[in-house]
């Protein structure tokens, strides 16, 4: 979590706030009387193998083994809790890795009051080189997502930006990401918009990915002129397999 907002959300809650800490498994919020997650209470705290913090907020815990509950939250079952439970739900770095974060959306907004929710900016998902090179932001990473005006957008990771440099940003770009732009993130009271994108065909999907990289990081005109004549060059041997062949046919007839 974006760490100036760690203290902005301690800040918010009274003492009496009941909090809900959904997928913080890796690194749980400790003000969270209650976590939900997949992963076992035992294995709380993965960050701390990668030398990272095992938690976020007070050092003491205020959940317990009994209210950490362990369960797949995009099973389309409710949650198990009342409507607006809680006073507070946090959801940090959890969206873009599930399967059904349209779900995850639906059961924050009617098991709590209020809320905050975090997840990778679509510009450092989009980064070449985070885990190696040629590969766009967190291979376990499903959706891209754009936060604005209060609304959640989530667009599939499609396979292809890993194939094409126009599809990304280079790794160079990573220079100008901050711990800021690196994330997003929503306040919400009530309740809150979200939604799927939908892109169909692979022109208009490519059209989408390149639309997005330029926004971000605008490349040379040039530089895609000369790559759609490498591209060209490149079909030459292809294109004359597929004469010879139709030739050949047409002889043998």
């Amino acid at each position: 979590m974006f760490e100036p907002n760690v203290g902005r959300i301690l800040a918010k809650l009274n003492p009496s706030d009941l909090v809900l800490d959904v997928g913080g498994w890796a690194c749980p919020f400790n003000r969270a009387q209650w976590i939900l997650d997949a992963q076992p209470f035992e294995t709380r705290g993965f960050y701390r193998t990668f030398g990272g913090a095992p938690y976020q907020g007070p050092a003491e815990e205020w959940f317990t083994a009994a209210t950490w509950i362990q369960r797949d939250i995009c099973d389309h079952t409710p949650w198990p809790f009342a409507n607006k439970q809680f006073d507070f739900a946090i959801c940090s770095h959890t969206l873009e890795d599930v399967r059904d974060p349209l779900w995850v959306c639906s059961e924050l907004i009617r098991t709590a009051k209020r809320g905050y929710i975090e997840v990778p900016s679509r510009a450092a998902e989009s980064c070449l080189g985070v885990e190696r090179p040629g590969q766009a932001g967190l291979s376990h990473h499903r959706w891209l997502i754009d936060i604005t005006c209060d609304k959640l957008q989530f667009l599939q990771k499609f396979h292809m930006i890993n194939a094409d440099w126009r599809f990304a940003l280079p790794s160079r770009f990573r220079r100008f990401l901050t711990s800021e732009t690196s994330v997003q993130w929503l306040w919400w009271e009530n309740e809150f918009e979200f939604e799927e994108v939908s892109i169909h065909g692979l022109a208009a999907q490519e059209a989408e990915l390149i639309r997005f990289a330029q926004m971000t990081f605008p490349r040379p005109g040039w530089l895609f002129a000369l790559d759609r004549v490498w591209r060209q060059i490149a079909s030459l041997p292809r294109r004359a397999g597929g004469w010879l062949r139709r030739k050949a046919c047409e002889f043998v007839v």
